[in-house]
Formats: C-alpha cells, structure tokens, sequence
C-alpha cells in the first residue's frame, strides 16, 4: 500500500513541477509576443564562450526577425504542452533545446565575465537547473495521469470469447 502512496505523491509532485515550468515558458513567451520593442539582439550581441561567432551571425538584419519569432513561438509551444499535459514529451524537448542555447550564448564560466545575465555562477545557472527538470518531464511523462492526454488515452481493448 505505501509503494501506491509513494507513487500517487512522486506523480503529483512532478505534475506540479511540470506546470509550474509550462507556466515559466508560456509566460516569457507571451510577454515577448506582445511587447513589440522586444528582440534577442541585445542578448545576441553580447554572447560569449565558444559559440559566440554563431550568436553574432544570427543578429544580422536577415535573421533576426526569425530568431525572435521562432524563440516566442518555442516559449509558447513549451509552456502550452507542459501546462495542458499533451504533447509534453516534444515540449520538454524542445525546451531543452531553447535553454541550451541560452546557456551557451551566455555561459557561466568563471574566466568569462558575465554579461545580460542574472547573477554570476560557476557553470551552474537557472538554465541548467531547468535543462535538468526538463530532463526528467520528458522521461516521466504525466499527462495520461493529469492532463489532456488523460482524455485521449485509449482503454486495452478486451477479446471477448463467445461463451460456453
């Protein structure tokens, strides 16, 4: 009986935790979606670390129109699957995928001086620490327990056998 309570409250706790990230990445996006003066050219611009040159050439005039909007699009998708629970796999996913290149524009190294950044750390930020929680939603996806996945999970079908 106790394994059932311990499962019941791990599965409660990383529903709590998966929208509470869905929440962080719906909000960022929403907030850039309708701030027309936003852009990631500052945060671009200012890069540090060994992909540095790949951040700057991503500020140019061509490109950067995509960049914010493929960025706010990503925010949303993330924060739309993971709070919903459906899809929350490819949300987790792609999350990792956005925060990872917010770490390596800005990477927390010691011997780099850190710029357009909250805080100063030794390799480990809020980045990595969501990377990290991300990591394990998209492992143990809960959406079938609390979500909209719930309402599409498909019962076994059961054989019926003619009877006797």
């Amino acid at each position: 009986m106790t394994d059932v309570i311990k499962k019941e409250s791990l599965l409660k706790s990383v529903v709590f935790l998966r929208i509470l990230i869905g929440w962080h990445f719906l909000y960022e996006g929403v907030i850039k979606l309708f701030n027309p003066d936003w852009t990631a050219f500052g945060y671009l611009a200012t890069a540090q670390g060994p992909f540095k040159s790949l951040f700057i050439a991503l500020t140019n005039e061509a490109t950067m129109g995509w960049v914010d909007t493929l960025n706010t699009l990503v925010l949303i998708f993330v924060g739309v699957t993971l709070i919903l629970g459906i899809f929350e796999k490819w949300g987790a996913i792609a999350g990792i995928g956005l925060l990872a290149l917010y770490y390596f524009a800005h990477p927390p190294f010691p011997w780099l001086e850190q710029q357009n950044v909250e805080g100063s750390y030794w390799f480990v930020n809020k980045n990595l620490i969501e990377i990290a929680a991300l990591w394990i939603l998209a492992q143990l996806p809960t959406g079938h327990y609390f979500g909209l996945q719930y309402l599409f999970k498909k019962e076994p079908k059961t054989i019926k056998t003619p009877q006797s």
